[in-house]
């Protein structure tokens, strides 16, 4: 069974990173890919959500921070030793598509997943117009690491599930957060 899904999994890699392989994606993927590429636009909206999203977005802006700390970890700390899956690029090696180099770290689950499903669904569930923009960019930046060979389908997915998971939890309790500060607020008002 395991061989079974194994052979999913590298077929869908195989057609992410081989299949639909153009000079376009190989230029557009590597650079969504890459995390630098993002910090620009990461703050500016962390700006906006502060200044422009009262109380919420205030407290949404502190949390996406401890947010992002904690899937960090989680993900490149403790589950990939855990799981010590090795990546595709250190296993598949007939004409894998491989443009930003072969990390030697584990693959499973894939970092940059965890982290950018757990800020869109965060976002999502406190902003919720923003929904669609927030996980479709989560989705490219989790093809983006099969398209330039460094992670499995199953990889960006558990990462994806995972991330969302934290990223719901971590919203829900800004939530509980935002009403407690406004019931105080009320308690102050009326007294």
């Amino acid at each position: 069974m395991i061989d079974f899904l194994y052979s999913i999994d590298v077929a869908v890699f195989n057609f992410f990173n081989q299949t639909i392989s153009n000079s376009v994606f190989d230029k557009l993927f590597p650079f969504i890919t890459e995390v630098k590429h993002w910090y620009i636009a990461y703050l500016i909206l962390l700006l906006i959500c502060f200044f422009k999203g009262g109380r919420i977005g205030k407290i949404a802006v502190i949390g996406s921070l401890i947010l992002i700390t904690v899937t960090d970890q989680l993900s490149s700390s403790v589950i990939k030793g855990l799981v010590e899956r090795v990546r595709p690029c250190q296993v598949i090696s007939a004409n894998i598509f491989e443009s930003v180099g072969c990390p030697s770290a584990f693959s499973f689950p894939s970092s940059h997943a965890v982290n950018n499903f757990a800020a869109a669904f965060f976002f999502y569930k406190i902003f919720p117009k923003l929904k669609w923009i927030l996980i479709g960019g989560a989705t490219l930046m989790a093809l983006s690491r099969v398209y330039v060979g460094v992670h499995y389908p199953s990889d960006v997915l558990g990462g994806a599930l995972i991330g969302a998971a934290i990223g719901l939890l971590f919203a829900y309790g800004v939530k509980q957060l935002d009403k407690f500060f406004q019931k105080k607020r009320m308690e102050r008002i009326a007294s």
